[in-house]
């Protein structure tokens, strides 16, 4: 009956998912947009607070000892994260706005118990929209502040891509091993099963 479905807009056609699989559906893209928003909250207002205070090319510590080693720094680049590939601006922003509609569309297909990987796609969704806005409001570049010795400057939205990749090069890795010894301990188990033949 119609009560058991979502509302299906005459003329489209009826793809229609249970009215249960619909709010869990709006209870998941809510959960990302709740903490991809977060990352980009916190990114624009760190971008906003250094744009204010520091002018391009300002350096600053909260003590002398530190700065060579730590520092916030105005700085800004057209290209990807950490300033490699300066000329790619327009490319980049053609590969966020793919990279976000591939992660809004992946999301909700990933079972509830890869918090993990909820957690991965999350951080990449804020850092890619976080730069992404730079991009779209600055003239194609990206305000970045964040110097490590001699590490390339970055911002947060960087450091929050970085992360969410790195979970999941991680849990990858972690599902490989576990595949292989589930794998090898079946493998132990069908050979135990197997009766033994004695020679004639």
């Amino acid at each position: 009956s119609g009560a058991q479905y979502g509302t299906i807009s005459p003329g489209f056609p009826k793809h229609q998912y249970p009215a249960g699989e619909t709010v869990e559906r709006v209870r998941q893209y809510l959960s990302l947009v709740g903490a991809s928003g977060l990352v980009v909250a916190v990114d624009q207002w760190s971008k906003y607070l250094i744009r204010l205070r520091l002018v391009p090319g300002e350096q600053w510590a909260p003590w002398d000892w530190l700065q060579p080693y730590a520092r916030l720094i105005h700085s800004s680049n057209t290209g990807a994260a950490f300033g490699i590939f300066p000329d790619g601006g327009l490319i980049f922003t053609v590969i966020a706005i793919l990279v976000s509609g591939a992660i809004l569309y992946y999301f909700p297909r990933v079972p509830m118990g890869q918090w993990h990987v909820r957690l991965a796609l999350a951080l990449q969704l804020g850092g890619a929209v976080g730069n992404l806005i730079d991009r779209l409001l600055q003239a194609g570049r990206v305000t970045d502040f964040i110097s490590l010795g001699g590490f390339p400057v970055f911002n947060l939205a960087d450091a929050s891509i970085s992360v969410g990749v790195a979970i999941l090069v991680v849990t990858m890795i972690l599902e490989e091993r576990r595949g292989k010894r589930a794998g090898a301990e079946l493998e132990g188990e069908v050979a135990a099963s197997e009766p033994e033949h004695s020679p004639s």
